[in-house]
């Protein structure tokens, strides 16, 4: 059950609040009482219109008790000090709240109201039918027998045998169920003896409550307080039930702690009949620097680990929050026992990246003009052995910025303090200063623009290695580094109206033209891999200004980068297809690739293509690729081609990247021929698609076409009915990848089921859980450039 919603049962009890409404004024005898046509007319009009009609609350009056009533009815009949009674097709309407019924009587002196025969009632959210109502307008006691109900807003319905209302404050439902099956249909429903509420109280006692799958019962519980409205309440919240191959059977049964209105913790025991029992912790708060929660997981004695005496466990704590709209916190630090914790147990314990588990913190204070951050980053290597990743321990970050300074001109200054640390010996540490004013004239008009961009970057450095390494010889204990760099980029757009095979269309033609220099510096007293690495270079990627994440290296230009795009737009305005294409020339050495030999390569780059295709919104295509035509050979290319329809789809995607693309990307890696023979060549696939009534299958396949091995492979039958769904899963991913030159991969298979409630707001399905951690899920990679 979620924290925050509604109990399940929470609407049966409501009703008795509206039971008695329709009686709080005496109404008069509708115009209409007297023509039976127009009254019988009327009356099928006004329930036709409210019938499983759900009333927004904005669209509510504030008070209904405060609308005017209206009366319709057959006839009407009054004795004076006696009774009023309206008899045949008699409708009441106030405000959101319609009643309907055969006959409805108002007594006196006793001030008692009944309405019998046929009740319908109607408030907007819910709508109940019932045999009788009855409300004493003095003791404001009320009763409803034999009433069915469903809310119109939300998946619910059930019965109560009885509805009663003692007074203003208590109310008490006899032999109440609920469940969000259609009528008819019996899979599954709560359901209770009684159930009793105090007005003022939070809260609802269910007592002999049981569940019922087919109408018979699978659990009971002789008493069970329930939450009503969005107030939450200490108690078990609903188990988990799931079987994988790995862990086997799983039991999870939650308890949730309302410590304070700003705290709160959940405790999960989870038993793995292959591991153990696991206890599984969350704690919640919520204070005037943001929220944030700690996460706990301890499995004392793991059966399927080496060794038996260690405990295993993970801890995160996270973090966010803001302070008097200036300050900014950011807290995002995990730890686990051993570094295959992740790759042996199911969790999902903090962010991980690079097989590291991160560890970072931020404080940040932002005005209109400028903004500082004080961030640290820590990680936890996942892999045996000494982490080449660098710490950030800490780095001190100031920014200013000045739009809109005279003759147009924006200024920023972009500057930090940062201190690496690493454990390798062959690594050196090192404190790093860096600053970078930039200045920037724009100027557009609907069809044209130009920017021009000069920017001056300063880095020093104050480095400790060990002089004795080889590899390290060449560095600087001290050094400084001043580029200065120039861009001017500009574009146009055109556009016509053209006409293809048959169909109206407007093409666009947008050229664009860069010119960047940036002086070419010596770098080498400067480690090149403190936090900066080769960015990916694609056709959007040949029109930024650098050519590496940070500032650690520097690439030297002086080039002119060319491109265009073509774009064709349908009669209404949806893209249906663009092309683009883009090249870099040199206009000298700086910038260009050395080969191993020291030889330069051509005066040009590799040419970079992309392209979109949307048929008739049901087939797509994406693909983009770099081809270098002086080596004559792709350096890489991506492919997705999709058919979607409803609740279909059939996707093929392929992607490939050249060994020596991924040698140029990551120089230091000298372990790529132990894993690829030539680069990275991937096949996928992946299909949806229903069978038969609620009955579908979900399949994905992805196979590493180089080294001819499946990396992962699964699929699903699902079943889903209007309040139920059950799942079949088998899922096997490659674990480690091979060595070509000596052992195989490692897979791992997983067997999976899981079953659900569906409609009951914040039930978690049961056994709902990622068959591996390395499941790659369905995408949709047509939206988005880059």
């Amino acid at each position: 059950m979620s924290l925050t919603s509604r109990s399940l049962l929470a609407t049966m009890i409501s009703l008795a609040l509206y039971g008695p409404a329709m009686a709080y004024e005496n109404p008069a005898p509708s115009e209409d009482v007297n023509d039976e046509s127009a009254a019988v007319n009327d009356t099928k009009s006004e329930l036709e219109l409210v019938r499983g009609v759900c009333i927004a609350p904005q669209d509510m009056p504030e008070d209904p008790n405060n609308e005017p009533i209206k009366v319709t009815a057959d006839q009407a009949e009054a004795k004076t000090n006696q009774k009023v009674t309206y008899s045949g097709d008699v409708v009441l309407q106030q405000g959101n709240r319609t009643v309907a019924a055969d006959v409805a009587t108002l007594h006196q002196p006793e001030n008692v109201v009944t309405a019998e025969g046929n009740v319908y009632f109607h408030d907007g959210t819910i709508e109940v039918y019932s045999d009788r109502i009855q409300s004493n307008l003095d003791t404001e006691a009320s009763e409803m027998d034999n009433a069915v109900y469903s809310m119109t807003c939300e998946p619910g319905r059930g019965e109560a045998k009885r509805i009663t209302k003692n007074g203003l404050s208590y109310y008490r439902l006899k032999d109440g169920t609920y469940t969000t099956c259609p009528p008819g249909d019996r899979s599954w429903q709560f359901s209770a003896t009684s159930i009793e509420r105090e007005n003022d109280s939070p809260f609802a006692d269910l007592y002999n409550a049981r569940f019922e799958v087919a109408d018979v019962p699978v659990l009971y519980l002789p008493y069970l307080r329930v939450p009503v409205g969005k107030e939450r309440l200490t108690g078990f919240l609903y188990p988990s039930v799931s079987y994988g191959s790995r862990d086997g059977f799983e039991l999870e049964t939650p308890f949730y702690w309302n410590i304070a209105p700003n705290y709160d913790m959940t405790i999960t025991p989870k038993y793995m009949s292959n591991r153990g029992l696991q206890l599984n912790s969350e704690f919640r708060y919520l204070t005037e620097l943001g929220s944030g929660s700690l996460t706990g997981e301890y499995l004392g004695n793991d059966q399927e680990a080496t060794d038996d005496d260690d405990a295993r466990w993970g801890f995160n704590w996270s973090h966010n929050g803001q302070y008097n709209e200036h300050w900014l916190f950011e807290i995002d630090y995990s730890k686990v026992s051993d570094v295959t914790y992740f790759s042996d147990i199911d969790s999902s314990i903090g962010e991980r990246e690079d097989n590291n588990l991160l560890q970072t913190g931020e404080i940040s204070y932002r005005e209109q003009y400028w903004d500082s951050t004080l961030r640290v980053r820590d990680f936890q290597p996942l892999t045996l052995g000494v982490s080449s990743n660098y710490r950030l321990m800490p780095q001190v970050e100031f920014n200013y910025y000045r739009p809109d300074m005279p003759y147009g001109l924006d200024f920023n200054l972009l500057s930090h303090i940062s201190r690496f640390e690493n454990d390798a010996d062959d690594k050196p540490s090192a404190d790093r200063v860096h600053l970078e004013p930039t200045l920037t004239l724009p100027y557009s008009t609907p069809w044209w623009s130009i920017t021009s961009e000069a920017k001056l970057m300063y880095t020093y450095y104050n480095q400790e290695f060990d002089s004795s390494i080889d590899e390290l010889q060449e560095l600087a204990e001290t050094t400084s580094r001043t580029v200065p760099s120039i861009r001017i980029h500009s574009g146009l757009y055109l556009e016509r109206d053209t006409l293809l095979w048959g169909e109206d269309y407007t093409q666009s033609l947008e050229p664009q033209v860069q010119y960047l220099y940036v002086k070419d510096v010596e770098q080498q007293e400067i480690f090149s891999s403190y936090d900066t690495t080769l960015l990916q270079t694609d056709y959007y990627g040949l029109f930024r200004d650098k050519r590496y994440s940070s500032v650690d290296r520097i690439a030297a230009a002086n080039q002119f980068t060319v491109g265009a795009t073509t774009r064709y737009f349908d009669s209404d305005f949806v893209e249906r297809f663009n092309l683009s294409f883009g090249q870099i020339f040199y206009l000298n050495e700086s910038g260009r690739n050395l080969d191993e030999a020291g030889e330069s390569t051509p005066n040009y780059s590799a040419s970079a293509f992309e392209s979109d295709f949307n048929y008739d919104d049901w087939l797509f295509f994406h693909g983009g690729l770099q081809y270098d035509a002086s080596k004559k050979e792709m350096q890489f290319a991506n492919a997705a081609v999709e058919y979607r329809e409803g609740s279909l789809f059939s996707q093929l995607n392929y992607r490939y990247v050249s060994k020596d693309y991924i040698k140029q990307s990551l120089p230091d890696n000298d372990q790529i021929d132990n894993y690829t023979e030539d680069g990275i060549s991937q096949l996928g696939f992946s299909t949806g698609f229903p069978v038969y009534g609620g009955l579908s299958l979900r399949g994905d396949y992805y196979h590493d076409l180089t080294e001819n091995q499946m990396l992962e492979g699964q699929i699903s039958l699902n079943y889903r009915s209007a309040c139920w769904m059950i799942s079949l899963g088998y899922n096997e991913y490659l674990k480690s990848r091979s060595n070509v030159n000596t052992q195989a991969g490692e897979y791992e298979q997983n067997f999976s089921i899981s079953f659900s409630l569906l409609g009951l707001a914040g039930v978690a399905p049961i056994g709902a859980s990622t068959t591996s951690g390395n499941a790659i899920g369905y995408g949709r990679p047509f939206y988005l450039n880059n």
